[in-house]
């Protein structure tokens, strides 16, 4: 079994086991894509657009198995949709993403908000990058690094309080479990940030410590 099929089987049996997991749903839709399994990973992009309709990158992921299955019309109306997510909460990445893929499509570039929309970060200007973050305005930074390293420097310039808590409380608990990961072997701890960095939608800095929470 490749890596790949590896992955794939661990998160079908996430999803399976926790329907309403949108990282679970999420990242077997990726991995399926990256397989070229489009008419699949187009159900779990789906399954994570209800769980999370405000995850932007989803509407870009999901336009790309459809225009792959040359299903047109349906990934105009996905990318309209999710440009308009995107912009509202401040995701340039895909947002210009998409606004480049409708062009590739035949349509307008949508408008952007323009400089006089307000401000989707929170006090201070703070934005948390996390895709399904839902607090807006009323994001709080962390107020120190969790980790004592380039990790922990990284989450807590671009992930709010909050969705750290949740992951923290709730959700590393449960890929620890799940995964029976054993945190004291350096492969599992490996894969237990990997999972972590998803969950916080971040890519992997260029150095990634024990991820160990600071006393």
């Amino acid at each position: 079994m490749s890596a790949n099929e590896e992955r794939i089987a661990q998160f079908r049996k996430m999803a399976t086991e926790c329907p309403d997991d949108e990282l679970a749903n999420y990242r077997l839709g990726s991995l399926l894509m990256e397989e070229k399994q489009h008419d699949e990973a187009i159900t779990y992009f789906r399954k994570t657009l209800e769980l999370s309709p405000f995850f932007s990158k989803v509407y870009q992921l999901l336009a790309q198995s459809q225009i792959a299955l040359d299903q047109k019309a349906a990934a105009i109306e996905t990318l309209k949709s999710g440009f308009a997510v995107a912009d509202e909460r401040g995701d340039n990445m895909p947002r210009d993403e998409m606004s480049r893929l409708l062009v590739q499509l035949g349509q307008e570039a949508p408008a952007k908000r323009g400089q006089a929309a307000a401000p989707v970060g929170g006090e201070g200007g703070f934005h948390c990058q996390r895709p399904t973050c839902m607090l807006g305005s009323r994001a709080r930074p962390l107020p120190a690094p969790p980790f004592k390293d380039e990790l922990g420097r990284k989450i807590q310039e671009n992930i709010c309080a909050d969705c750290w808590g949740i992951w923290l409380r709730d959700s590393s608990i449960k890929v620890i479990n799940e995964l029976r990961l054993d945190l004291s072997r350096e492969d599992h701890q490996t894969q237990y940030d990997r999972y972590m960095l998803e969950f916080l939608g971040l890519e992997e800095p260029t150095t990634v410590g024990s991820s160990l929470p600071l006393a």
